[in-house]
């Protein structure tokens, strides 16, 4: 079995100043989407309706409120509501850790209606722009969590060639686990991008490109929660059908992408007038 190279958390340190790792991940998935994005609204799609570079940016900068604020009061009311009902000042302290990433798609949702409004462009026409931009920062936020090793896999059979011991998890003897990070790394992350960037390359009804997205994502974690270790104070025994937190919250996704998709191609398939 392999076990995790624990990684310094702090790639370059410079006096008083450090920088993470997990921050260079943040500022390689904004990178990448600012590349993405950038190529998007040169399609002919996109730059016939006025799209253009400055619009990247502005969406970006509400998109990054909508992350932070979004994933962090996500955190907080999904997974530790009564904690942090008692401890208000606490939902504050980001540096403790803790986001949650269908909060931040929340937050995201939110920016996106608001940016919409102001730029009196359509909900659906923002999502569907930006969501083949998304994938490959999830995938930025996944090597961040396996860099430091946390958010680690249940046990996995000590003869699979990639089980992996993570001495973060304090287990009594060396545990071989699966190292779900990279699971969803390629899961949400490359499989995603792939599907997307690949179905919207085509003009395409208002709606699927972002239907297909909350249907690939809710899919891909349904599927790797089954590998990841659940939190400690979330533990499954006494859950009904013993579904992590993440499971439950990324139904939901499944549901509404199907539907919305379902939605999007009969409205364009309707006769005008």
């Amino acid at each position: 079995m392999l076990v995790h190279p624990q990684f310094d958390p702090i790639a370059v340190k410079i006096g008083p100043l450090a920088i993470h790792w997990y921050g260079i991940t943040y500022l390689l998935a904004f990178g990448l989407f600012l590349l993405l994005a950038s190529r998007r609204v040169r399609m002919p799609q996109h730059a016939a309706v006025g799209w253009t570079r400055q619009d990247v940016d502005d969406v970006l900068f509400y998109g990054v409120l909508g992350v932070v604020l979004g994933g962090r009061l996500g955190y907080c009311l999904f997974y530790k509501p009564d904690y942090y009902l008692h401890n208000l000042t606490e939902v504050f302290a980001v540096w403790k850790g803790g986001m949650s990433f269908h909060g931040g798609l929340l937050g995201v949702i939110a920016a996106m209606a608001i940016f919409g409004r102001m730029r009196r462009r359509g909900f659906f026409e923002v999502a569907d722009l930006i969501a083949p931009c998304v994938p490959t920062g999830l995938a930025a936020g996944r090597l961040g969590n396996f860099i430091n090793g946390e958010l680690w896999g249940r046990p996995a059979p000590s003869d699979l060639p990639w089980a992996m011991v993570f001495p973060q998890a304090n287990d009594p003897v060396g545990v071989a686990r699966h190292p779900s990070q990279i699971y969803q790394f390629l899961g949400e992350g490359v499989f995603l991008f792939v599907l997307l960037w690949l179905f919207a390359r085509k003009p395409r009804a208002t709606g699927q490109i972002s239907a297909l997205f909350l249907t690939g994502y809710g899919a891909q974690r349904f599927v790797t929660e089954f590998f990841r270790q659940p939190d400690d104070f979330l533990p499954l025994d006494g859950r009904w059908l013993h579904l992590s937190q993440g499971q439950w919250l990324s139904l939901p996704m499944v549901l509404a992408g199907v539907l919305m998709f379902a939605w999007a191609t009969r409205r364009n398939q309707r006769p005008a007038g």
